[in-house]
């Protein structure tokens, strides 16, 4: 009997030792893979594409999440203290590469580390932003994917498709540095074409519904530069314009689809694919961000909701019709 206790008694011990050591390799990241942190500033088509985009180039190049890579991916829902707190469980984790998909994204993971490379997904002017010494030279820990639209290439849309357009509204966030660039781009742009401009700004999303109406009553058309609020409320945007027939022209391609009338913009998703690829060199250890440029997509493509411009009742010349994607 006492011999069985005590053989009852090791066999217990054992299987103990046992589980927790299976528990501890379950749960223990292995060290041969890099991480990779991929934080987002909140969830709109266009950003959900630029993500899309960086894990299909990272998948291609091999790096396949669980198996090659960990991928560590935290939306913050547009929150200023989740993208702080997301950015320092990155740098708790010991992550290899930081990915800021958006402006705030970005400032948010540079405060958090002046060491471990980060990769910038569509960030309007990262120089202007602070986020580097200049776009040519970087000069730190960080590189990326530049978003700046063709801004003059889309007012020339503009007045092609409006030829007798007097005033544009320029719609855009006050609270994020990116939209504020591009709107002062807009206002020279506007003027040097002899058009004149109605400038109205948001603090969030709760805003647009409003002003966006009182913008609509006031000018032939209106354009919206690379914005994350405006994005996130376009469909208010679309009806408030809708109400009063003005169409919007936005600078992403995605809010045309969501009720804009045209554009010339950059496909998001192949923004996403420039940054996975920036990210795979410096994983291969083929890239120093300090010295390497920020991309931009070569150009734009003329987009067109042709049956936006049914319902607003807008002829689109043909030969646009013909270029458009």
């Amino acid at each position: 009997m006492k011999k069985m206790f005590g053989f009852i008694i090791c066999l217990t011990a054992l299987l103990t030792v046992a589980f927790f050591t299976t528990s501890n390799e379950t749960t223990t990241p292995d060290n041969d893979v890099p991480m990779v942190g991929i934080l987002q500033l909140t969830s709109h088509p266009a950003l959900d594409l630029i993500y899309q985009g960086t894990v299909d180039a990272l998948n291609e190049a091999g790096y396949i999440d669980g198996e090659t890579v960990l991928l560590d991916f935290q939306n913050a829902q547009g929150d200023q203290s989740n993208l702080n707190s997301m950015s320092t469980r990155f740098v708790s984790r010991g992550a290899d590469v930081m990915v800021g998909i958006a402006t705030p994204s970005a400032q948010a993971l540079a405060n958090s580390s002046k060491e471990i490379p980060i990769v910038l997904g569509a960030v309007t002017d990262p120089e202007g932003s602070g986020l580097v010494e200049s776009n040519e030279a970087p000069g730190g820990n960080i590189t990326g994917v530049s978003d700046l639209t063709p801004i003059k290439e889309q007012f020339s849309l503009i007045k092609e498709i409006l030829p007798d357009a007097q005033t544009i509204g320029i719609l855009y966030s006050s609270s994020e540095d990116n939209s504020i660039v591009q709107a002062e781009q807009a206002i020279d742009i506007a003027t040097e074409m002899g058009l004149e401009t109605q400038i109205m700004t948001v603090s969030s999303t709760n805003d647009v519904a409003q002003i966006g109406a009182t913008l609509a009553s006031q000018v032939d058309a209106i354009w919206v530069p690379t914005d994350n609020t405006i994005a996130s409320a376009m469909n208010t945007l679309v009806t408030a314009a809708d109400s009063n027939t003005i169409p919007i022209f936005p600078a992403v391609d995605t809010m045309v689809e969501e009720g804009g009338l045209a554009t010339v913009g950059l496909d998001q998703y192949e923004l996403g694919r420039l940054t996975g690829e920036m990210v795979v060199a410096i994983l291969n250890g083929e890239s120093d961000p300090s010295t390497t440029p920020i991309q931009y997509l070569d150009q734009g493509d003329i987009i067109i909701n042709e049956e936006k411009a049914k319902e607003l009742g807008i002829t689109i010349p043909t030969h646009l019709l013909e270029q458009m994607k």
